[in-house]
């Protein structure tokens, strides 16, 4: 892990295309701005974990759940 100190108005850059700004800082928490390319994803930590184990339940739908299904739409 790569720990930076950066003051407020200060940046840091990601490869050629992401940039991190530090917007400000009140007691413990720091407000950043991100700029990045449209089709980089960007989300907050929690979100993202949320995402992964949404698709890893959706990958968990057993095969007859979908035969349940067809049998319905006729």
């Amino acid at each position: 892990m790569l720990i930076l100190t950066r003051k407020i108005g200060e940046q840091v850059a990601i490869g050629d295309q992401i940039k991190i700004f530090i917007v400000d800082v009140k007691g413990k928490q720091v407000r950043l701005g991100i700029e990045a390319p449209q089709e980089t994803p960007v989300y907050r930590h929690e979100i993202y974990r949320k995402i992964h184990e949404e698709n890893r339940a959706a990958a968990r739908i057993e095969v007859g759940a979908f035969d349940d299904l067809t049998d319905r739409l006729g």
